[in-house]
């Protein structure tokens, strides 16, 4: 299936890695971006529209899709990316439609597939080592008298946004699970973060920077509406988890465990020679530039 939305054309990762100047362009094949075609070795991966990190329209598409090309690139691989819903990205990595899904949360392993029934997600992925991330952290609305301080147990029977599908952290989302706060499920965050400034909810989880990149750009509000959320909701301290960003790669692949170790030795190489951060720092350079 071809993904709904419509991407540039073409896609330019740069990047220097032992010595090795690489110029990579991905080509736009009915909205299946294409890397480094030709090589011997082809991968597909799935992944979502999730800006500031990784978005089919934001420029150089995020530094969460120019560093996974790089890293993969620089192993050799002919990469295709798919983006869809989050929801459709899982399960195309838990039943190996793809090799690889991402940016993903570590997965506890506890955790329940909501795509193959009585089984674990940790049966179908394996995570990678990490790369940056962000925080999850709780926003309320500016007016709003929250006796949160770091307990998540004073929020019991509250009414929170999450999106569906997303994980947030072990405890809030261990919590939510067994019916301690009084869920709204959403499809974006986006969503959320309009619900909460309606007062249908109290509280929104998930990244800050993803809460508000989301209603800055969103299509359908007009400049008011924007300055008027972006006004009213604030994040509320502290933070509840730094988390880093994994790749999960599907176990249907049978050459998976070779596949995890390229992608685990090259995600070591470029955090040692700091590949990581300068493609991390390049692209939000030039990005702030271009939007200014």
């Amino acid at each position: 299936a071809i993904p709904a939305s419509t991407g540039p054309e073409t896609v330019d990762v740069n990047f220097q890695h032992l010595g090795k100047n690489y110029h990579i362009q991905g080509k736009n094949v009915n909205n299946t971006y294409v890397f480094n075609a030709g090589a011997k070795k082809k991968i597909s991966l799935s992944t979502l529209e999730w800006a500031p990190y990784i978005g089919q329209n934001i420029c150089k598409q995020g530094w969460v899709q120019q560093l996974t090309v790089a890293l993969l690139v620089s192993q050799g691989y002919e990469i295709t990316i798919s983006f869809y819903p989050w929801a459709r990205t899982i399960s195309m990595a838990e039943k190996g439609r793809v090799d690889i899904l991402f940016p993903e949360y570590f997965i506890e392993p506890a955790a329940p597939s909501d795509v193959i029934k009585g089984t674990k997600r940790t049966d179908h992925l394996a995570l990678s080592a990490p790369i940056p991330g962000g925080p999850i952290a709780l926003l309320k609305r500016k007016n709003f008298d929250s006796p949160f301080k770091g307990n998540l147990e004073v929020l019991k029977g509250e009414h929170i946004g999450v999106v569906r599908g997303y994980q947030n952290t072990p405890e809030f989302d261990a919590l939510m699970d067994s019916g301690f706060f009084r869920i709204d499920n959403s499809v974006d965050d986006l969503m959320n973060a309009i619900k909460l400034s309606k007062k249908r909810i109290n509280y929104i989880v998930g990244d800050p920077s993803v809460i508000f990149f989301s209603v800055k750009t969103g299509k359908h509000l007009s400049k008011k509406m924007k300055a008027n959320i972006l006004d009213m909701i604030e994040i509320v301290e502290p933070p509840l988890q730094y988390n880093n960003l994994y790749y999960a790669v599907s176990k249907k692949n049978p050459e998976w465990k070779t596949l995890l170790k390229a992608l685990n030795n090259a995600i070591a190489s470029f955090k040692k020679g700091g590949v990581t951060q300068q493609i991390i720092n390049n692209t939000k350079n030039q990005c702030d530039k271009s939007s200014s």
